[in-house]
């Protein structure tokens, strides 16, 4: 994919927001002293007096932005998946997920496509923390279009939502006319009738490949993609696990809590299906070039290829 287009979704979120800022005159948007970072350094260029600058405070940060919401205001809460969904897990669950306030909280730099920041700052539990929160709606999109078009549909969606952005640049897949994004629907981007393979986030392209290079070997995959993980579009996965019966998920998140465990426990209560989640397996990351680490952790092309071709053996 060397010739395709590759954005950040942390680009994405930024430029989304200073795009939407004229039709969306309630929306407001915070930072924890990482604006360069997160992309949001370009809405306060722009809406200098509707961004604020919280600080190194993550957790004051949230609290800030439920009272915002409580007065109208729709607050884009933004900072590293790290900070914002584990040290200010308790404010988000109690500040912004109790009382259902319309916050919404863009978490950039996620998983272990961080690369060269380390394991401290490589954030694979957020997904599964999110999931816990009664009403919190978690979306994970996979490349520039997608991520545009989940910050515009959280804007429309009355109540509290997670949005997982990425650092590392990805290519651009859902650049088509025809593509429509549906909070809580999938998309299948690939048929096929041996084995399903449903994605998330930056995976969903590095499946697609995966996918290619299972066709050479005779086997077709379907593949989907999840851009939101909360609700799932339980519908989708029943009928694509009933079709090919086996299922693969993919998700550059630990295999526990995230969309491999949403989607077994949608299979196991409707259509008990042979799955295989692929993932971070239980492990902390480490430091190190971005797409050499996603290689080592087996969630480029090449591993996602491997592993479903031993799984259907």
């Amino acid at each position: 994919m060397a010739d395709v287009k590759k954005i950040a979704t942390r680009e994405s979120y930024g430029n989304a927001l200073k795009e939407l800022a004229d039709s969306y005159p309630d929306l407001v948007v915070l930072d924890a002293d990482l604006a360069a970072a997160t992309k949001t350094g370009v809405f306060k260029k722009k809406y200098p007096d509707r961004h604020i600058d919280c600080g190194i405070a993550e957790c004051n940060m949230m609290g800030i932005a439920a009272g915002l919401a409580a007065t109208g205001k729709i607050p884009f809460v933004s900072s590293f998946a790290m900070f914002a969904s584990g040290r200010a897990f308790e404010q988000v669950r109690n500040s912004v997920g109790y009382p259902r306030l319309n916050v919404k909280i863009g978490a950039t730099h996620a998983g272990i496509s961080v690369g060269e920041d380390g394991a401290t700052h490589q954030c694979c539990e957020d997904l599964a923390l999110m999931r816990t929160i009664p009403g919190m709606v978690v979306m994970n999109p996979s490349d520039d279009v997608e991520a545009k078009a989940a910050v515009k549909a959280a804007l429309d969606h009355e109540g509290p939502v997670y949005i997982r952005f990425g650092r590392l640049a990805v290519p651009v897949i859902n650049d088509k006319p025809d593509y429509k994004f549906e909070l809580g629907k999938g998309v299948v981007l690939r048929e096929g009738k041996d084995v399903t393979l449903v994605a998330t986030g930056l995976e969903v392209s590095e499946t697609l490949d995966a996918a290619e290079k299972l066709a050479s070997e005779g086997i077709n995959a379907k593949v989907i993609n999840i851009h939101t993980i909360k609700p799932l579009d339980e519908e989708l996965i029943i009928s694509a696990a009933k079709e090919t019966g086996k299922v693969v998920t993919i998700e550059e998140h630990s295999v526990i809590g995230g969309l491999g465990s949403a989607v077994c426990d949608c299979l196991s209560a409707n259509a008990p299906t042979k799955v295989l989640k692929i993932g971070v397996n239980d492990v902390y990351g480490e430091s190190g070039p971005a797409v050499e680490l996603i290689k080592k952790y087996g969630l480029d092309g090449q591993g996602i290829y491997e592993k479903v071709k031993e799984f259907m053996k």
